[in-house]
């Protein structure tokens, strides 16, 4: 398992931890929040929702992976947000895994999407990856900055890739960071 020291900012103590299956009813209502709060994800409120037998089951198999890593972010007692890193078995993709993080807009600001990162990226390289990827709508600055920040690199631009709530069509930003 992986825990991190105990993080402090604006008087909110938070620590960063490997995903248990106890979480899963707690992870299944943050993930629908967090849906429902910003346009950033793939989703809407609703959709694709993993139940609590579906987040138990992700977490156990996730688990049993060497190339997978799920951690969350508890605040106060409480999951704050949590982040995913999903390899893959295949021979030829083997050497990578995707990232993919949210946290409850009641804790942004306070480094938790950071931490997890880079959590997540000491994880990568000590399992011996070699690259990690992650999609990010091109409208989040702060999240592409922070992404840059950390090592990741602009690989390409799915163009027209996302349909927001304003009617209009908006670019998703592929990025990865390799090392060697």
């Amino acid at each position: 398992m992986i825990y991190s020291n105990v993080h402090r900012k604006r008087d909110v103590h938070y620590i960063i931890r490997t995903a248990e299956p106890e979480d899963a009813k707690d992870l299944s209502e943050v993930r629908w929040k967090i849906d429902g709060e910003t346009e950033n994800l793939d989703r809407v409120q609703g959709e694709a929702h993993l139940n609590e037998h579906r987040f138990r089951q992700l977490i156990i198999d996730d688990s049993e992976k060497a190339c997978n890593l799920f951690l969350v972010a508890e605040a106060d007692g409480k999951i704050a947000g949590f982040s995913r890193c999903e390899g893959s078995s295949l021979q030829r993709l083997a050497h990578q895994a995707e990232f993919g993080v949210g946290v409850l807009q009641e804790y942004w600001g306070l480094g938790i999407g950071k931490k997890l990162l880079k959590d997540s990226i000491v994880w990568a390289e000590a399992a011996g990856l070699k690259k990690l990827t992650l999609k990010v709508l091109q409208t989040n600055e702060k999240a592409i900055k922070l992404y840059e920040a950390c090592g990741f690199e602009v690989e390409g631009i799915l163009r027209n890739d996302k349909f927001l709530s304003d009617g209009k069509y908006y670019h998703t930003v592929v990025m990865g960071k390799v090392w060697q």
